[in-house]
């Protein structure tokens, strides 16, 4: 019971930097990523390969480069290899193709890598996949012992990781990030360079997703073209989605909601039917919520929250500022 709830708390980690780094790029940005699996799973094969040794040293398996560097330089190295995948799909994807568009490539792009990683065994050992990933700073710990270190641990860099996208939403840039996103033609108008903020935003949503894989892989040892079908992205998405789009708290309660309760609840029904039934009643159940999410509550559970703050009205984003004087009352003058 103890390794089961274990696992659930550093898998809630996991869903959280996926779900705050896809809602980073979709609830502030408006960029329909349904490619963000593959970033995650770039930086699982780079923590792994670089935690492995050479290939073929352990396990037999097969990769293209192998390495074997201390704790937490493959942590670093995932992060890096996410960040490297956006930029290169970023660069295909962002610039002079529609929005909706956007969407379909990157999903393309999403089933291309799977199946170019499957069936290139040389690359990153094919289906197989990649085992046997090092547990890093396990030391003399017991089995028990290290699971809950490694969950602090996780949940130390889950906080860091929700201080910075909540400094970054509420910055300059955060606020011309969701200028963009609610239109682009007035964003354009003021001086905003909007595909390189955008371009940004996909790179650090990037690299988050690829500390995620390199989160998990060093955890649970393992990974392969199984794990990252283009199909998991959408479960990241309906966690934003139900959450709340552009709201770090909101994308927390997702992906708790979503990643953990809806994907664990058909673990505890009675057997029926066919073998697999109830595997694929998971799907159905997040298909259904998503559903439900979109018809009654299109805004999520916490909607996000709206730049009028009452008492104190900061509106420079837009391009002006408040004025105020003893005698007359506040009026706003624009910003030249």
């Amino acid at each position: 019971m103890s390794y089961y709830i274990a696992t659930l708390a550093v898998y809630m980690v996991v869903y959280a930097l996926g779900a705050w780094a896809l809602n980073f790029q979709f609830g502030l940005g408006g960029i329909v990523n349904f490619a963000f699996i593959i970033f995650e799973s770039a930086g699982a094969y780079a923590a792994a390969i670089t935690s492995l040794g050479h290939s073929g040293t352990a396990y037999g398996e097969t990769y293209f480069w192998g390495a074997h560097w201390p704790f937490p330089f493959p942590l670093i190295a995932g992060l890096l290899a996410g960040g490297i995948l956006a930029a290169l799909v970023g660069l295909i994807t962002m610039r002079k193709i529609r929005r909706d568009y956007q969407a379909a490539t990157m999903l393309v792009i999403a089933i291309i890598a799977n199946q170019v990683v499957t069936n290139a065994p040389g690359f990153l050992n094919g289906a197989a996949g990649l085992a046997g990933v090092p547990k890093p700073l396990s030391g003399n710990l017991g089995a028990n012992a290290y699971q809950w270190y490694f969950v602090a641990g996780a949940v130390v860099l889950g906080i860091l990781v929700y201080l910075f996208f909540d400094r970054i939403g509420s910055s300059p840039f955060g606020r011309s990030l969701r200028a963009l996103r609610d239109n682009e033609n007035a964003a354009a108008a003021v001086g905003k360079n909007l595909w390189g903020i955008r371009m940004t935003a996909f790179i650090v949503g990037g690299c988050v997703a690829g500390l995620a894989g390199a989160v998990l892989v060093e955890y649970i040892g393992a990974w392969s073209p199984g794990a990252w079908t283009y199909t998991e992205t959408f479960v990241l998405l309906v966690a934003v989605i139900f959450g709340g789009a552009g709201n770090q708290l909101g994308a927390l309660m997702g992906a708790f909601l979503v990643g953990v309760v809806l994907s664990q609840l058909t673990l505890f029904l009675p057997s029926v039917g066919y073998p697999g039934l109830i595997d694929s009643l998971q799907w159905v159940v997040i298909a259904v919520v998503w559903l439900l999410v979109l018809w009654f509550r299109p805004k999520g559970i916490v909607p996000e929250r709206t730049a009028l703050n009452l008492g104190k009205l900061d509106i420079r984003s837009r391009g002006f500022r408040k004025k105020t004087s003893s005698q007359e009352p506040p009026v706003l003058v624009q910003e030249v």
